[in-house]
């Protein structure tokens, strides 16, 4: 289960003595797998009580999708799509909100409405002010690996050794997080399932996961109907579900204590039956 027993934010303390379910909700018109649907407010805040009955124990909120060659968005556009979200939530949900950006201003805004968690997919790389930002909020985060920014990373997946590139780029971005006055008990890693990764990098990841360990953060991954799951079974437009469902247990197995996914209470019952096999 990772490295550590709990995960510190900036208004609880999240157990991890059983892997945690990190529901999906993108406020996006474009997203890859449930964009439009919840692209108004009142929707989106419905959406994310729904997810937390479905037993999600965190909702990580997303306004920019972070897909392979996926458009950018401004700042304004971004602060426009979730914060409205977040403070529609105030009150309401009983779960921590996690804020899925890269961008510093976005994440300030979004941890003074609400949010606990900054899940950013550049580790911290991308806007050097993210780190200052996480720190004043005492906010968790999740560092995660990639290369390139999203609408470039599929540009380049080839790695001499994936997975010892994977660790030095995250032991980079928890050494910036704790040089910004971020402690370790709040820092979780995610090899970025999907992100600057080809299908084989991918399965590798999973299947060795236990070696991200040695970092001695919590592990968080999302392989929720990524492509590379479409690759496996041998359609990309079929349901990934199960192909998902999969790579949830396996990731369980090799010490994921994060997973993030979109089918919330069929991957929160993958979740429950791979730990008591486990």
């Amino acid at each position: 289960m990772g490295n550590s027993s709990s995960w510190e934010l900036s208004r609880r303390t999240l157990s991890l003595e059983r892997p945690l379910v990190m529901g999906i909700l993108n406020v996006t018109p474009d997203s890859f797998s449930d964009g439009n649907r919840y692209f108004s407010t009142a929707r989106a805040v419905e959406r994310a009580l729904e997810l937390e009955g479905e037993g999600a124990d965190i909702i990580d909120i997303g306004g920019e999708s972070t897909r392979p060659n996926a458009p950018r968005v401004s700042l304004e556009e971004e602060l426009a799509r979730v914060v409205p979200v977040i403070e529609g939530l105030a009150g309401k949900l009983r779960v921590p909100i996690s804020i899925d950006t890269y961008k510093a201003e976005v994440a300030r805004a979004a941890c003074a409405a609400g949010a606990e968690i900054v899940n950013d997919v550049s580790g911290l790389c991308f806007d050097p002010g993210m780190a200052r930002v996480v720190a004043e909020a005492r906010a968790g985060v999740v560092l995660m690996h990639t290369r390139g920014t999203p609408d470039r990373m599929q540009d380049d997946t080839g790695y001499r050794d994936l997975l010892g590139d994977v660790k030095f780029y995250l032991r980079e971005s928890t050494e910036l997080a704790r040089q910004a006055g971020i402690p370790q008990s709040r820092i979780v890693v995610d090899p970025g399932i999907g992100f600057a990764k080809s299908v084989e990098g991918n399965l590798e990841l999973i299947r060795r996961l236990a070696e991200l360990q040695e970092l001695g953060c919590p592990i968080l991954v999302g392989p929720s109907r990524k492509s590379f799951i479409g690759a496996v079974i041998g359609d990309r437009d079929r349901d990934r579900s199960f192909g998902t469902a999969a790579a949830v247990a396996v990731s369980i197995l090799n010490g994921a204590a994060i997973v993030r996914v979109h089918d919330v209470a069929a991957m929160r019952d993958v979740v429950l039956v791979t730990r008591a096999l486990a």
